[in-house]
């Protein structure tokens, strides 16, 4: 007893020192890019968030989880800019077509993103690479005088290093390049407004703002955009929708939590495997009831055939047949007259000379007590032919 105490008690010490030493441990730094706003993390964009009003003074600041469409339809903004940081961009045909109103509309679009959705790059004609050239980087600047640098930025892990390998020239004002040439960074005019895609979003997150070299080069791309009065933060690329937020976000969101979700998940479903393999009794096999339908018909069938009592087959036959038309058709059968005749033509659809012939064959074994077996053969046969026409 004394043993187990000890075991005990040296168990509690062990899982105690364990846990204080995982709580103060240093954090290992989180090099995800999530480009969320509240995000201090080296990709996030926490600075750029709070730099905004610096950039655009007077201009009132939104932020959106709505998809481009619900953000800007009917909504008549006027001298407002959107802005769009995310790793890919999603984005379908309405969408788009409310882009497009809003910057005909003399509003502006900014994305830096490093994949543009399918319909956006076939419209806009144009591609990305997100290939890195050089293991140093690659020197960018941009192209007006006015606003060069003398000596360009060159940015390290490669966040300058993404190019557009296509630009359509004819639509597209190149306005950045790198020291190959290749343009990094486009305008596209759309009626009053326009549309400037930089294809690095990383050189907006918090890793490359703290470089002066950064922060300069960021605060020049966004001076393209003009003065507005109002901002639109797009949140629906990074963080999704706000009506499709799964309960179990704060979990999943956390390394530490996730894990033991995960652990108690499989945690359960091994206790249940055991419960189940040690307390599940044997199941018995229970044979299927056999249709014995056709057997039934086989032994009416014989008795009938046995009997030859080929009038009491008829006089089935006709009933069932009548019972049919009255239910089907709504025609009383009291009396088989030209008159029935006629109606029964009309509704069934059936055609004039199958239905003549069959009632005029019913109305014929009215009178007869003896059947042949000829007669009985024919008379299913005008029946069968009768169904099949029938509507």
């Amino acid at each position: 007893m004394r043993g187990l105490r000890l075991y005990l008690i040296g168990s509690a010490v062990v899982m105690l020192l364990y846990l204080i030493a995982q709580y103060y441990k240093p954090k290992p730094t989180n090099w995800n890019a999530t480009y969320l706003k509240e995000d201090k993390i080296p990709f996030g964009t926490y600075i750029l968030y709070q730099e905004l009003a610096s950039l655009f003074p007077k201009a009132l600041i939104t932020p959106s989880r709505l998809p481009v469409y619900n953000t800007l339809k009917d909504k008549g903004f006027k001298r407002s800019n959107y802005l769009l940081i995310a790793g890919e961009v999603r984005m379908d045909e309405y969408d788009y077509k409310e882009l497009v109103k809003y910057m005909e509309a003399g509003n502006n679009v900014f994305i830096a993103a490093y994949q543009l959705s399918a319909l956006l790059s076939d419209t806009l004609n144009l591609t990305m690479n997100s290939v890195f050239k050089k293991e140093k980087g690659t020197r960018i600047n941009f192209v007006n005088p006015a606003v060069r640098d003398k000596k360009g930025y060159l940015f390290n892990k490669g966040l300058g290093d993404q190019y557009f390998s296509k630009v359509d020239t004819l639509r597209a004002r190149a306005l950045g390049r790198n020291d190959d040439g290749e343009v990094n960074y486009v305008k596209y005019n759309y009626g009053k407004g326009a549309l400037y895609i930089l294809p690095s979003p990383q050189l907006l997150s918090n890793y490359n703002l703290l470089n002066a070299a950064g922060a300069k080069y960021i605060a020049t791309v966004l001076s393209f955009l003009p003065p507005a009065e109002k901002i639109i933060w797009d949140e629906n690329n990074t963080k999704g929708n706000a009506d499709e937020e799964s309960i179990l976000r704060v979990l999943l969101k956390h390394d530490q939590l996730r894990w033991a979700y995960y652990l108690a998940l499989v945690g359960l479903l091994i206790f249940v495997f055991f419960e189940m393999k040690r307390r599940q009794r044997i199941i018995p096999v229970i044979e299927p009831l056999k249709n014995t339908s056709v057997d039934f018909v086989k032994v009416v069938g014989k008795v009938y055939y046995q009997q030859r009592d080929n009038r009491d087959i008829v006089q089935k036959k006709i009933i069932y047949f009548l019972a049919h038309v009255r239910t089907d058709y709504q025609l009383k059968t009291t009396k088989l007259d030209e008159d029935f005749v006629v109606d029964l033509i009309h509704k069934s659809g059936v055609n004039e000379d199958v239905v003549r012939e069959l009632i005029g064959t019913i109305n014929r074994f009215n009178g007869t007590d003896m059947v042949t077996d000829g007669e009985l053969i024919n008379l299913n046969k005008i029946i069968e032919k009768f169904y099949k026409q029938a509507q």
